[in-house]
Order: structure tokens, then C-alpha cells, then sequence
């Protein structure tokens, strides 16, 4: 999944970006909100992690004046932990608020749950046919059998199963497993796919090349 990180500390945005990545993740890290402006308008984005007192303003306000047009779902870093300032931020349109100093545990935690919420799951596991796609961890389970993914077939596998029938491109792809700064080409897609192929055709699942169009996953039930 793809990741905007919105932190003016240096230190810390930088061990957000290398947690956020050991789970396979892509991180997009934007000092100030202009930017974080700058991203949004060249990527699409899976979660948005804000803080709130920027060099250029308060990312509540800011956030307050995006969801008209930004669906992405938000999470507000703050080291501010009144009640009101929780429930001002909330009000404001973000998803989640967690205060600083945290812990790396659980900011994923969070991270997770948020997005489970937007795709309208309570549970980490998602249903893939016969299938169990656990992103947490990895694992995908038939049954008794059971496969891990790597970090990257994990993300790769996420992004199918959060977008069920879609085709999608490789450019899409692209853009939801690496950050700008990444150094990759559409062939990395091809290789990564590939790969994903040949870990869960056993488990009822093949990835179709839709010729011309992209990839979409399809399960033995359909």
C-alpha cells in the first residue's frame, strides 16, 4: 500500500518511512503541506498520515478544507491530547488521531484498522474465494495449507484484494507499491507478478493479463 506521510520533524518522519517500509509499504514523506499538495496531485494515496502544526499551516485546517475532494483516509499525528483537540480533528474529517511520543506497534495497528474500515471489514483477514488473505502477516490459507508472502507479494496481493474485480494497469500498480523516490520501471510489475502468480495458483487464485489494460485477480469460485 501506498502511504503520505505529512511530518516536519526529520527524525522522526524517517523512522516512520523505514517501519512503514519493513512491512512492504511505500512512503511518500512531504515536510510541509504545500508538499503534501504537491504529492497528492501526482499520486493516489491508501492512507494519509498528517501532522497537525506544520511550517505552513495546521493540517486540521487543512484537512478540514481537502474532504470535499480527498477520500483518503486520514490519521492525525499530534502532540496535542485534549479531549477537544481529539474530537475537533475527528470532526474535521480525520479517521483516526494518535498523540505523540507513539509507539511504532501501534501506529501500524492503526494504520490497519483504518483500512479496514474503509473496506468494510472488521477482521484483517480477507475472503478470496476459498481462500484467506491475511495482509498482517502475509499468509494465505486453503484449508490446511497455507503460503507466506514476501513483503512485496503481500502489498501486491492487497492492493488486488482491496480492488475485487478491477482491472489494473500497470502504471496503477506502480503507483500504489513504490514512492516517488523509488527507481523502478513497469517491468518490476511484470516481474512482481510473476511471482505472486506462482505462490497463489495453488490456492485457487491466478492474476489474468487483461491484453492491453493490466492485470485482475480471479478466484476458483469466480
Amino acid at each position: 500500500m501506498r502511504f503520505l506521510l505529512v511530518e516536519d520533524n526529520g527524525e522522526l518522519a524517517e523512522a516512520v518511512v523505514k517501519r512503514l517500509a519493513l512491512d512492504g509499504h511505500a512512503v511518500d514523506h512531504a515536510a510541509c503541506l504545500a508538499e503534501a499538495k504537491e504529492f497528492l496531485a501526482g499520486a493516489s494515496y491508501d492512507l494519509i498520515l498528517l501532522d497537525v502544526m506544520l511550517p505552513d499551516g495546521d493540517g486540521r485546517a487543512f484537512l478540514a478544507q481537502s474532504r470535499a475532494h480527498l477520500e483518503t483516509p486520514v490519521i492525525v499525528l499530534t502532540a496535542r491530547a485534549q479531549v477537544s483537540d481529539r474530537v475537533g480533528a475527528l470532526d474535521q474529517g480525520a479517521d483516526d488521531y494518535i498523540t505523540k511520543p507513539f509507539d511504532f506497534s501501534e501506529l501500524e495497528a492503526r494504520c490497519r484498522a483504518v483500512l479496514r474500515r474503509r473496506g468494510g471489514s472488521a477482521r484483517n483477514e480477507i475472503a478470496m474465494g476459498d481462500a484467506l488473505f491475511d495482509p498482517m502477516s502475509g499468509s494465505l490459507r486453503l484449508g490446511e495449507d497455507c503460503v507466506t508472502l514476501r513483503n512485496r507479494e503481500t502489498r501486491l496481493l492487497e492492493i488486488f484484494a482491496r480492488h475485487p474485480g478491477q482491472t489494473l494497469s500497470k502504471g496503477q500498480l506502480l503507483d500504489r507499491l513504490f514512492s516517488f523516490d523509488a527507481e523502478v520501471t513497469e517491468n518490476a510489475i511484470e516481474v512482481y507478478v510473476g511471482r505472486l502468480r506462482r505462490r497463489i495458483g495453488p490456492m485457487g487464485l491466478r492474476i489474468e493479463t487483461v491484453r492491453g489494460l493490466g492485470y485482475r485477480l480471479e478466484t476458483a469460485a469466480g
